[in-house]
């Protein structure tokens, strides 16, 4: 499969599935939540479109990703949608934007750019939480 040619609303539909694990990964594995209910309400905080617009903006402006990474940010940004249903049409825009990003290197098999990308979202969602994990400091 050629991710340059997979419809942008296909590449943000498997960067969703893939920012999921890692986030359900993370809350069990680092943050160490073990119960069912409380998985819930903290992966909220972590997979929100808000969450995801908001570091799209710190991203772009802090230059954590490659001219590559912003072209597929933008077209999965600007994939026509067939229904807006959500309340901040703009949020779910930037967040199809990331997810894009992160179905395609999911998709090229790139891994290690997929996790380099998550350290960064993981300390800036803290950060904007005000928790700090030392081994998730952002650069």
């Amino acid at each position: 499969m050629r991710p340059e040619l997979t419809n942008a609303l296909v590449l943000a539909y498997i960067g969703d599935a893939v920012l999921e694990v890692l986030v359900r990964d993370y809350l069990v594995l680092e943050a160490g939540i073990v119960k069912p209910h409380l998985l819930q309400k903290a992966s909220i905080q972590y997979v929100s479109a808000w969450a995801q617009a908001d570091f799209m903006q710190a991203a772009k402006e802090q230059d954590w990703l490659t001219s590559q990474e912003l072209d597929w940010y933008r077209r999965g940004r600007n994939a026509h949608h067939a229904r807006k249903t959500h309340k901040d049409v703009k949020a779910h825009n930037e967040s199809s934007g990331f997810e894009a990003i992160l179905g395609t290197w999911h998709l090229m098999g790139n891994e290690p750019r997929i996790q380099e990308i998550f350290r960064l979202y993981i300390a800036y969602i803290n950060r904007k939480k005000g928790e700090t994990d030392e081994r998730m400091e952002l650069r």
